[in-house]
């Protein structure tokens, strides 16, 4: 992946991460930084089916999750399956779709299932959705209401790359679209396997307990006017499983929760209007949060 991506590796990683540890991933950025790249990607690298649902003001519910259809040569009906069935879902600019469409991917992205027509069909294994947002063109967009936003385990950011990464990217570029030459690493499979593995990564209740006092010190700040969800406290401890495991460790380290921090808590606080006017975003006040919460000693 960083063969396409260029000067991205924390980005990167945030991907795997949250592939891991069960989630879905937020990426909010301006366009052209490699949003769409870094999904698909993903799909290639674990050799996993990806989709690309393209969200529009017109699209409906039915072109995400499927719809049933009279078969006349079997005079039944059959279900169409839509564009959230696959590993990596990728849904570009979410906000440009009504809320009922956005709706329409709570269930899949909470249960792995869909239901339609009175009937449940489960999603393959592993499965992710990564939605990006663009934060400029607001007219005739839907912005993500705050519960569906606590919905995805953490967001990033792309970022401009370094120039030197630049560089190197329109020299690479120059021998054509470099994402074809990502070759899978893995299969779907073994990841899934990983997952139930990162399951097994021990949380001491001193952890848990630490994990618990970062959110609740969300939810008692002067500068936010909505804390963190207890939702928020279990996509934080999933996350820093994956991280110890990838660090080669089968524990978790108050370390781990707090590099995690940031980018599984920001996009589910909303700072009040005083710190909005004093131009603290909510990334600084998480940042500032994990600063102010005692770190729990080593026995």
């Amino acid at each position: 992946m960083s063969r396409v991506i260029e000067g991205k590796p924390a980005q990167i990683r945030m991907a795997v991460t949250v592939l891991l540890a069960e989630g879905h991933l937020l990426i909010e950025d301006v366009p052209g930084v490699g949003k769409t790249v870094l999904a698909k990607a993903l799909g290639r690298a674990i050799a996993g089916d990806v989709k690309r649902i393209q969200f529009t003001p017109d699209l409906l519910p039915s072109d995400v999750t499927g719809v049933s259809v009279f078969n006349q040569s079997s005079r039944e009906f059959e279900f169409k399956r839509g564009g959230i069935f696959a590993n990596i879902v990728l849904g570009d600019e979410i906000n440009r779709a009504s809320p009922k469409t956005q709706s329409a991917m709570l269930e899949a992205m909470a249960e792995n299932q869909v239901s339609a027509d009175g009937q449940t069909y489960k999603l393959p294994q592993p499965f992710m959705v990564i939605a990006t947002q663009n934060p400029i063109e607001m007219e005739g967009t839907y912005p993500l209401p705050e519960a569906q936003r606590d919905r995805f385990m953490a967001r990033i950011t792309m970022g401009y790359p370094a120039r030197q990464s630049e560089v190197a990217m329109l020299a690479a570029q120059a021998g054509g679209d470099q994402l074809s030459s990502v070759r899978p690493v893995t299969d779907a499979a073994t990841v899934a396997a990983a997952i139930q593995a990162v399951r097994a990564v021990y949380v001491a209740p001193v952890i848990n307990d630490y994990v618990v006092s970062v959110v609740e010190a969300t939810r008692r700040h002067p500068d936010l006017r909505l804390g963190a969800s207890p939702r928020a406290s279990l996509h934080l401890m999933r996350a820093s499983r994956v991280a110890a495991a990838l660090a080669g460790r089968d524990y978790v380290i108050p370390e781990d929760v707090g590099s995690l921090a940031v980018e599984v808590l920001a996009h589910r606080v909303l700072p009040t209007v005083e710190a909005q006017v004093a131009r603290r975003d909510a990334s600084g006040i998480v940042s500032s949060v994990i600063a102010s919460v005692p770190t729990p000693e080593r026995g």
